[in-house]
C-alpha cells in the first residue's frame, strides 16, 4: 500500500504480570487497506486490537490513529475522540440487553456524535437495512440469532461513521451458516475501501478480502505478506506449521 499509514505502531510492548502478550510489535496500517492478522490463541492479536482503540495501555511504545497519539497520557489525549472513528466488533457482539435493536445503534450516535433522535434512528434503520436485519430493529438481544446479533453489532459500530473497523474474532462465535452471513457484510465493507484491521482464523475472507497478512504468535509478528504468498510460499517454518493445521 501506498500513501500515509492511518495507524502507525511502533516498537509496542504489553504484559499482564508475568506474560508478555505484545513484544516489540511495530507496523502500518493504511488508508483503505484490509489488514488480516492470524495466529495461535494468546498470541497477542486481541491486546493489539484493544491497545488500537485504547482498551488497554501499552506498557511501552507508540500508537498514532489518524494523527491522534493514543499512547499519551488519557488528559492528553481524547479517547473518546479516537474511538468515535474506529469502530470495535467484538466476539461476543457486547449488544446492550435491556435496550432493543434501535436503542443498541443511537445510543452512542445521540451521545457521542450529538445527533438527534431522529437523525440517529434514521442511521440506524438505514444500516440495518444494509446488514440485512431491518426486521429485528425492535427485537432485543436475546431474541437474535448470533449471527444476527453480529450483524446488529456492526450496523451499531457502522453508525458512528468511523474511520477504521476493528474486528475481533467476529465468527468465533457462530455456526457455518451465520459465519457466512457475517462474512458476506465484511466484504461488502471491504469492496468499499473501508481500512479494516480483521483477527480472524477465516482463511476464505482473508483470500477474498485482505491487502496483507500477519502471523502473530508469542507476542511477536513472524511473518506478514500479500495473500498469495502467504498461503503458497511462506518463508517461516511458524507460518508453515500454522497453516498446515488450519487449511
Amino acid at each position: 500500500m501506498t500513501g500515509d499509514p492511518i495507524i502507525e505502531i511502533e516498537h509496542v510492548y504489553k504484559s499482564f504480570g508475568h506474560v508478555q502478550a505484545l513484544v516489540d510489535v511495530s507496523l502500518n496500517v493504511y488508508r483503505g487497506e484490509v489488514l488480516f492478522i492470524f495466529g495461535p490463541s494468546g498470541g497477542g492479536k486481541s491486546t493489539l486490537l484493544r491497545c488500537i482503540n485504547r482498551l488497554e495501555a501499552v506498557d511501552r511504545g507508540r500508537i498514532v490513529v489518524d494523527g491522534i497519539c493514543v499512547t499519551e497520557h488519557p488528559k492528553r489525549m481524547d479517547i473518546d475522540k479516537v474511538r468515535t472513528e474506529v469502530g470495535m466488533v467484538f466476539q461476543l457482539f457486547n449488544l446492550f440487553p435491556h435496550l432493543n435493536v434501535v436503542q443498541n445503534i443511537t445510543l452512542a450516535q445521540e451521545k457521542v456524535r450529538k445527533r438527534s433522535r431522529d437523525e440517529a434512528t434514521e442511521t440506524a434503520y438505514r444500516l440495518l437495512r444494509r446488514v440485512g436485519v431491518p426486521e429485528k430493529a425492535n427485537a432485543y438481544p436475546d431474541q437474535l440469532s448470533g449471527g444476527q446479533k453480529q450483524r446488529v453489532a456492526m450496523a451499531r459500530a457502522l453508525a458512528m461513521d468511523p474511520k477504521i473497523m476493528l474486528f475481533d474474532e467476529p465468527t468465533s462465535a457462530l455456526d457455518a451458516e451465520m459465519i457466512r452471513e457475517v462474512l458476506d457484510v465484511m466484504l461488502d465493507l471491504a469492496r468499499e475501501g473501508m481500512t479494516m484491521v480483521v483477527v480472524s482464523h477465516e482463511m476464505s475472507f482473508a483470500r477474498a478480502a485482505a491487502d496483507r497478512m500477519i502471523l502473530l504468535a508469542d507476542g511477536s509478528i513472524i511473518e506478514e505478506g500479500e495473500p498469495e504468498q502467504i498461503f503458497t510460499s511462506p518463508r517461516e517454518q511458524r507460518t508453515k506449521d500454522f497453516l498446515g493445521h488450519i487449511l
